[in-house]
């Protein structure tokens, strides 16, 4: 089974910018996809990017402020960009990669991402 783990979390001011980092391993990847799960909320999609195509996908919520993108080929690292943070992308961050084996996403631990006001 693939394994994720995720770096780059930590205490942010308001409309400042962090880096979240995420690397898959012990196995194939399709994509890399991150979620965010914010207090009495549910996990929410945030972006993902596809090998094939080298396509993307952002949710509307975070468009034009978060950047997902992948280190060279063939690593399964993405790295994602988040600028302009406001308090409420305040959440812990997890990584998802679609195993090439059976197609289905595995999660990461996640990282913690506060940002104050």
């Amino acid at each position: 089974q693939v394994q994720l783990v995720e770096s780059g979390g930590g205490l942010v001011q308001a409309g400042g910018s962090l880096r979240l980092s995420c690397e898959a391993s012990s196995g194939s990847v399709y994509a890399m996809a991150l979620f965010r799960h914010a207090p009495a909320k549910d996990r929410e999609f945030v972006a993902i990017k596809r090998w094939a195509g080298g396509s993307t996908s952002y949710a509307d919520s975070v468009k034009g402020r978060f950047t997902i993108t992948r280190e060279n080929i063939p690593t399964n690292i993405v790295h994602l960009r988040i600028n302009s943070l406001k308090p409420d992308d305040t959440a812990i961050y997890c990584c998802a990669a679609q195993e090439a084996s059976s197609g289905r996403y595995v999660f990461g631990q996640g990282t913690q991402v506060t940002v104050a006001s």
